[in-house]
């Protein structure tokens, strides 16, 4: 309750205009766009909805607006809600109950200190009464129910069996970073990466943060212990070789320190020395040789730390290492490093450290998989840092080569390097992918951004989608990939070593994810490494289990991608093991209003002799079975903004 006759404990009115409080109903004059803002310290949700009963003049028409606004934000950034009919319920003597969903005022969950209840529209002095105003109680299931009531739109889908399948990679299921909390979403495959991991010191264990953290060295741990939990739980490692050529020399020295090079835009309140190498004006300092902070790390250096690798290893399959990365996006090292790597790589650096560092980690183990080159983004495929630093439409470096995008001519160059020497150089073409779309790789959830979010995934497959970011072009990232492959280095696999699609604690960030999987699959990725970890029971922890473990028991998404027929609104993912007569399949109602009645067909596949559901939707804390259901047509509601796991049974066709 916040007001009920007067203000509840703990609630400061912070309103605005002429008001009586504390008398009965509230009484407010909403002259001059006049309003009500009502403060709690430290409110959590999440709740139902903003309840309140609502007495005004039949003239004033449709004038209120409700929003909820952040702790420390004066400008608002949650939604505003207009208050129409459809809000309203009518009551005696002229009083309506006014109620608004939680999910429209806050759909990101944010936490939220003030309701602000104000007149959109202009009104006359009279008097405006206000009374039960409060946050009603969640109930998860009601709101479910309540969905799937609503008006249904009718799709038809079909799984495909009378087409080949194709084998889905199990190293798509990987993470970029988490411990052992994060087992529970079953990922295959684990990545040592991030900046830091430039400038890895594996004898010591420092690092050095680079411009994440003010350039500061510091202890990042034991690499050993990443190897022995990848082990413990049955992973393929992948981890990150510094080809730098620099990494830390301990766990306290700094790139810019204040001591020397004087008074910095910003310092570390802990580490006071250590500056952010700007200037108080903002323009960059000259930074000092790279033995401030760092020792060399040569290929012969990196090539120890893999031999080191290989000798733990107790058996060929008892790796903990199986991958290896050159480096991490070193076309960011004069931002990211500049304090050692100032100068923007060129196309020839990046050919040159890959074949010497490359060869270094061959010679040490034969058998390794080698990965690259780890670009950051869309503008590292076609540049050079050297081009983006004089502006892409200049582009000297590609222009010096032939002006072939970067990736193509990195790939055909090891190629002839690999043809000319006999030596396999490099196993894996590594590209890091973010969506660049505004507010999209965010906590942001708002209608908007959230539908987005889930179009954005199109990037990575879709060749008729158009990136909606400055990007401005098609994507079409796994499919480009593969080409790129096939017309400049034939056999090579294919990676995503980072990845994320943003609000991964909202719904739209778990069916993002949930979409982005299913098509790694179908389009026949190799690997991928989500970043970092999904939150525990997040969304996008669940979208993980949709795949991985969606009946707490070890059941998955399995090994053959089936061809399938979707609707604009539902994607359908299905898979099948080697008798054909287990099928699982995904489907993703991808729109956040209107439940989906799915009548799915199984061409070819065999009769349905049983089948196990799941769900997870936008009011879900977990996966939530639907029971096991008999033979019969496969057909579903499923909610609005939900992921549907269905567990299939069938008997051989005939």
């Amino acid at each position: 309750m916040i007001y009920d006759g007067a203000l509840a404990p703990g609630w400061q009115d912070w309103g605005w205009g002429p008001h009586e409080l504390g008398k009965g109903a509230a009484r407010l004059n909403m002259t001059n766009y006049g309003g009500w803002i009502l403060w709690q310290q430290g409110l959590s949700g999440p709740f139902g909805g903003v309840a309140f009963r609502l007495r005004a003049p039949a003239a004033f028409g449709n004038f209120l607006q409700v929003r909820l606004l952040e702790p420390g934000q004066n400008q608002p950034t949650l939604p505003a809600v207009d208050i129409g009919p459809e809000f309203a319920r009518p009551l005696a003597d002229g009083w309506v109950e006014i109620f608004v969903p939680w999910n429209l005022l806050n759909p990101a969950q944010k936490a939220i200190d003030r309701l602000q209840i104000h007149a959109r529209n202009p009104v006359a002095a009279d008097w405006v009464e206000f009374d039960k105003v409060m946050f009603t109680r969640f109930d998860a299931a009601a709101a479910m129910a309540a969905q799937l009531r609503a008006p249904a739109r009718a799709v038809q889908l079909a799984v495909d069996c009378k087409v080949p399948d194709q084998p889905i990679s199990p190293y798509i299921y990987g993470i970029a970073g988490g411990g052992d909390k994060t087992w529970g979403s079953l990922q295959t495959a684990s990545r040592w990466g991030g900046n830091r991991t430039s400038r890895y010191n594996w004898q010591t264990g420092d690092t050095n943060a680079g411009s994440d953290w003010f350039f500061e060295n510091h202890n990042d741990g034991g690499y050993t212990d990443f190897l022995d939990r990848n082990r413990k739980y049955g992973l393929r490692g992948a981890i990150t070789i510094p080809m730098l050529g620099w990494v830390a020399k301990d766990d306290t020295s700094s790139g810019f320190p204040v001591a020397k090079l004087g008074a910095q835009k910003a310092t570390d309140q802990y580490r006071p020395d250590a500056g952010n190498g700007q200037r108080p004006d903002g323009t960059p300092l000259q930074p000092g040789p790279p033995t401030q902070t760092s020792v060399p790390a040569s290929p012969e250096f990196m090539a120890r730390w893999v031999a080191a690798m290989l000798k733990r290893a107790k058996t060929p399959q008892d790796r903990g290492a199986h991958v290896f990365f050159l480096d991490n996006e070193p076309e960011l090292w004069n931002h990211t490093h500049r304090d050692v790597h100032p100068d923007p790589l060129t196309y020839d650096e990046l050919l040159d450290r890959t074949v010497r560092y490359g060869t270094a980690i061959r010679g040490a183990d034969p058998a390794a998989l080698i990965a690259g080159p780890a670009a950051w983004g869309w503008s590292a495929y076609f540049y050079s840092a050297k081009d983006l630093a004089v502006g892409a439409d200049v582009a000297p470096d590609r222009r010096a080569h032939g002006d072939v995008p970067l990736v193509p001519w990195y790939l055909a160059q090891i190629a002839d390097h690999e043809k000319r020497t006999g030596q396999r150089l490099l196993d894996i073409l590594d590209l890091h992918y973010y969506p660049q779309a505004q507010g999209v790789y965010s906590e942001a959830a708002d209608a908007t951004t959230a539908a987005l979010r889930i179009r954005s995934t199109r990037s990575l497959w879709d060749p008729t989608y158009r990136d909606e970011s400055w990007i401005n072009d098609t994507v079409q990232l796994i499919p480009r990939m593969k080409d790129w492959v096939a017309r400049n280095h034939p056999g090579l696999a294919t990676s995503i070593g980072e990845y994320n699609f943003g609000a991964e604690k909202h719904i739209s960030g778990g069916l993002a994810l949930a979409e982005a999987l299913g098509r790694f699959g179908t389009n026949g990725l190799d690997y991928a490494f989500y970043w970092t970890a999904p939150p525990e029971n997040s969304p996008a922890y669940w979208a993980f289990r949709a795949y991985r473990n969606f009946d707490g028991k070890g059941a998955r998404f399995l090994d053959r991608s089936l061809k399938t027929r979707m609707d604009p609104g539902v994607s359908l993912f299905a898979s099948r093991d080697a008798s054909g007569q287990h099928l699982v399949l995904i489907a993703l109602n991808l729109g956040p209003d209107a439940p989906v009645d799915a009548s799915i067909a199984l061409d070819g596949c065999g009769t349905l002799v049983s089948r196990r559901g799941y769900s997870y939707g936008q009011f879900s804390k977990a996966l939530e079975a639907g029971g096991e259901v008999a033979g019969a047509e496969l057909r579903e509601r499923l909610a609005p903004y939900s992921i549907n796991v269905f567990d299939l049974t069938l008997a051989a066709p005939r």
